[in-house]
C-alpha cells in the first residue's frame, strides 16, 4: 500500500512538472495539421507552432496585456483538457445544404500573478482555431491594452492584402511579397471619406497568402462579439504579423470585458490550393449555432432592384432639394425634380420588380435629413420614421403589397450611432406597420461616439445589437460600412449579407475596381460572410446621364453576369436601372433565372487573382448555375461536368462574352447559345479579357 502511494505521489509530481514545462501536441483528425502549444522556460511565455503535411507554417508568441496585469508571461501550466467533435449541422441558407465540423481541441489552463487565462485550440482537417479564455476568478474586469499573438511565417509568401484601416474596409487589394508589404502608397486614396491608417505596415484581417509549395494559408477571424477587431502590424523583414487590436475611445484601451468572457476565435485556414480555402467552412464553424428560436421560415434569401445606382450615375439626388446644401429639411427646400424617392419613381421599380421576379425594392433616399449631412459630423441627422413630401410610404406600401413585392427599408446613420439606437424600436416598427421585412443600414463617416471606430468593440456590439433587435422584429439585415464579417451569419441567420469591402458604386465614381478585384474577394474578405456587392451593371460606360462622367465598370456584361455565382451571397441586387435592362432582356434572362440558394458548389478552377469558375447546385432542384470570372487576360478554359446527375439531360444556356469583347475596348457583346449536355462532358468557356461567362443548366 505503501508503495502504491509513493509510486502514485512521484507519477503526479511528474505530470504537474510536464504540465508546467512541457509541450503538448494537437493533430487534426487526419493528422494533416499539428499544433504544438507549450510555455517558455525562462519567462513563461505561451506560444505555438503550427504544421501542415509535416511542412512548418507558423510560430509566435499568445497573450494579452491589460492596463493593469500581464497575461503574457510568467504562467504556469495548471491543467491540460482535451476533447473532439464530429457532427454535421444545416444552415438556414449558404452555399451548401450541410455543414461537417469535426475537429481535436485542446485548452491549457493557465495562472499567473495577474489571474487565470486559457487558451483554446480547435485542429481540423483545413486549419486551426484558438481564442482566449478568462474564467470566473477574483478578478472581476480586464481592460487589455494590447494582444502580443504573433504569426510569424516561415517563408516569403505571396499575399493579398489591404492596409488596417480602423475605419474602412473599401481599399483595393495589394498583391505583393511578405517581406514587401508598405501601404504607403494607400495614402493617396481620395474616393474613401473616412479612413485611418496608423502606420505603412499595418494589415486587416483576412490576409491570404500562398506558398511556393501552393499551400495557402488565410489569417481571420471568426466570431467577432463584445470585442475589437483584429488587425495585424507587419515585420517585413521577419515575415511575422503581430496582433493590432482596434483602440477605443478611452486611452490604452483595446478592449474592456467582464470576467468570464473570452475573445474571438483566431483562425488560420490552410488548403494545398485556392480552391481548398473557398471549401473551408472553419469560420463558420467557429461560430455558436443560431440564437433565433422558433420558426425561421421568414428568413428568405432574396434578389432586389432599387433606388439607388440612379443616384451614384448623377441621374438623380438622395435628398429632396437635390443639393445637400440646406442646413436642415425646415430651412423651407424647395424639390428640384431630380429626387429618386418619389412615388412615381418607386412605383416604377415595384412595377418592374413585379414583372420580372424580383423579391423587393431598395429605396435610398425616402427619408428626412439627407440635407448638409454629409462628413459634419452631426449627433442627429435622419428620422428613420418620416418620409420627404413626395413619397407616399402607406400609399407605395399598399401598392407595393398589391403587387406582390417587399418595399426595402434604407437606415443610413450616417455613423451618429446613438441617435440610431435611440430610434429603433420606432423604426422597426414603422417598417412592420409598412410591411417591410428587410433593412440595409449604412455607417457612412466618422463614428458618434467621438472617438470611437468602426472596428472598434463599441460598434462591433453595436453591429450585434442590431441584428439580435432585427431578429426579434423578424426583420432580415443587410449592414454596409461595418467591420467585416466573421462568419455572425450561423448565429445570427437574418444578417443576410454585409458590405465592408469596395463593391460596385467605386466604379461610378472614382478609379473603380481593376478587373482582378472579384477574383480576390472571394479568398479573402468573402471567408467571413456574403457581400451586397450590387452586380448586374449593364450601361458599362458610367456616362448615360452625365456626359462628363468618366468613370466605367471595369468589366464586360458577361462577367456582371457570373458575379451573381462567384461573388456568393443570399441577398443579390441587379443593381443598373430598369431602363436598361428592358434594352437587353435575352441577357438579364439570366439574372432573373439564378438563384441565392444552394445545397451545394464546386469549384471548377481557381487562382487568386486571376480566374475563378464556380458551379452550384440550385436548393430544391436538379439545375446547377456555373459562372466563370478572369481578370484583366482573357483565357479559355475546358470544365469537366461531373457535377451533373448522371442519367439526366440539361438544357445549358450558356451567356458569354461575344466576339471582340473586352473590358476597355468593348465590354457589352455577349453571345447567347444553348446546348443540351450530359454528366461527364467537356464544356469550353472562352473568356475576354475582364470577361467573364455565365451558365444556366436546367434538367429536363
Amino acid at each position: 500500500m505503501k508503495k502504491y502511494s509513493f509510486l502514485l505521489f512521484s507519477l503526479m509530481c511528474v505530470a504537474a512538472l510536464q504540465a508546467q514545462n512541457g509541450l503538448r501536441s494537437l493533430y487534426s483528425p487526419d493528422k494533416s495539421v499539428k499544433i504544438v502549444v507549450g510555455l517558455s522556460p525562462k519567462s513563461g511565455e505561451p506560444f505555438y507552432t503550427l504544421s501542415y503535411y509535416g511542412k512548418p507554417i507558423s510560430n509566435g508568441k499568445l497573450g494579452f496585456k491589460a492596463v493593469d496585469a500581464d497575461f503574457s508571461q510568467n504562467f504556469i501550466w495548471k491543467q491540460t483538457t482535451t476533447g473532439a467533435s464530429d457532427q454535421v449541422w444545416k444552415p438556414v441558407w449558404g452555399e451548401v445544404a450541410s455543414i461537417r465540423d469535426n475537429y481535436k481541441e485542446l485548452t491549457m489552463h493557465l495562472e499567473n500573478s495577474s489571474g487565470k487565462m486559457n487558451i483554446h485550440f480547435r485542429a481540423y482537417n483545413n486549419g486551426i482555431g484558438f481564442r482566449y479564455e478568462f474564467p470566473d476568478q477574483p478578478r472581476k474586469e480586464v481592460a487589455i491594452s494590447d494582444e502580443v499573438t504573433e504569426f510569424t511565417m516561415t517563408s516569403d509568401h505571396t499575399a493579398w492584402w489591404i492596409p488596417g484601416d480602423y475605419d474602412s474596409n473599401e481599399h483595393v487589394y495589394t498583391t505583393c511579397k511578405i517581406s514587401a508589404i508598405d501601404n504607403t502608397p494607400y495614402e493617396k486614396e481620395t474616393s474613401i471619406s473616412t479612413k485611418h491608417i496608423v502606420d505603412r505596415y499595418a494589415v486587416q484581417t483576412p490576409i491570404t497568402m500562398r506558398a511556393a509549395n501552393g499551400t495557402h494559408i488565410v489569417i481571420a477571424e471568426a466570431a467577432l462579439v463584445d470585442f475589437a477587431a483584429l488587425h495585424l502590424m507587419a515585420d517585413p523583414k521577419d515575415l511575422r504579423f503581430k496582433a493590432n487590436l482596434i483602440p477605443s475611445a478611452v486611452p490604452n484601451i483595446k478592449s474592456i470585458n467582464k470576467t468570464p468572457f473570452h475573445s474571438p476565435w483566431r483562425a488560420i485556414l490552410l488548403a494545398k490550393n485556392a480552391a481548398g480555402i473557398l471549401n473551408s467552412k472553419l469560420i463558420l464553424n467557429l461560430n455558436e449555432p443560431c440564437k433565433i428560436e422558433g420558426d425561421l421560415s421568414w428568413i428568405k434569401p432574396q434578389k432586389y432592384v432599387g433606388i439607388w445606382w440612379e443616384m451614384h450615375v448623377n441621374k438623380s439626388t438622395w435628398d429632396y432639394a437635390g443639393s445637400q446644401s440646406a442646413v436642415s429639411f425646415q430651412d423651407n427646400l424647395k424639390p428640384s425634380g431630380k429626387h429618386g424617392a418619389t412615388t412615381a419613381n418607386t412605383k416604377k421599380y415595384i412595377d418592374f420588380a413585379a414583372k420580372h421576379g424580383f423579391d423587393g425594392v431598395l429605396v435610398e433616399g425616402w427619408n428626412l435629413g439627407w440635407e448638409n449631412w454629409f462628413g459634419k459630423w452631426k449627433d442627429e441627422v435622419f428620422d428613420f420614421t418620416k418620409a420627404y413630401p413626395d413619397y407616399d410610404i402607406d400609399e407605395l406600401s399598399r401598392y407595393a403589397k398589391e403587387k406582390g413585392v417587399k418595399i426595402i427599408m434604407h437606415h443610413e446613420t450616417s455613423a451618429a450611432v446613438p441617435s440610431y439606437e435611440r430610434q429603433m424600436d420606432d423604426a422597426y416598427a414603422f417598417m412592420k406597420k409598412h410591411g417591410m421585412n428587410s433593412v440595409k443600414t449604412g455607417y457612412v463617416g466618422r463614428i458618434i461616439p467621438r472617438g470611437e471606430w468602426h472596428d472598434g468593440q463599441w460598434m462591433v456590439n453595436h453591429y450585434v445589437r442590431v441584428a439580435e433587435r432585427t431578429a426579434r422584429n423578424q426583420i432580415m439585415l443587410d449592414a454596409h460600412e461595418p467591420v467585416r464579417p466573421s462568419g455572425l451569419q450561423r448565429t445570427w441567420p437574418n444578417w443576410l449579407a454585409c458590405e465592408a469591402a469596395r463593391g460596385q458604386e467605386f466604379n461610378a465614381w472614382s478609379a473603380g475596381n481593376p478587373p482582378e478585384h472579384e477574383t480576390i474577394l472571394p479568398f479573402t474578405r468573402l471567408l467571413g460572410g456574403p457581400m451586397d456587392y450590387t452586380p448586374g451593371i449593364f450601361q458599362i460606360e458610367v456616362n448615360q446621364f452625365d456626359p462628363n462622367k468618366k468613370e466605367r465598370v471595369h468589366s464586360t456584361v458577361a462577367k456582371q453576369l457570373a458575379l451573381y455565382v462567384t461573388l456568393y451571397s443570399p441577398l443579390q441586387m441587379a443593381a443598373d436601372l430598369p431602363e436598361n435592362y428592358e434594352k437587353r432582356l435575352d441577357v438579364f434572362q439570366f439574372i432573373k433565372d439564378v438563384p441565392v440558394d444552394w445545397s451545394d458548389s464546386k469549384v471548377l478552377n481557381a487562382s487568386i487573382g486571376d480566374y475563378l469558375t464556380i458551379a452550384r447546385h440550385q436548393k430544391g432542384t436538379q439545375n446547377w448555375f456555373l459562372g466563370s470570372i478572369t481578370d484583366e487576360n482573357a483565357r479559355n478554359f475546358n470544365v469537366k461536368l461531373d457535377f451533373l446527375q448522371a442519367g439526366k439531360v440539361y438544357e445549358a444556356t450558356i451567356y458569354e462574352d461575344g466576339v471582340g469583347a473586352d473590358w476597355l475596348k468593348n465590354p457589352y457583346p455577349v453571345n447567347i447559345r444553348k446546348i443540351q449536355v450530359r454528366k461527364g462532358q467537356n464544356l469550353s468557356l472562352q473568356l475576354a479579357a475582364g470577361g467573364g461567362c455565365a451558365i444556366s443548366f436546367i434538367a429536363k
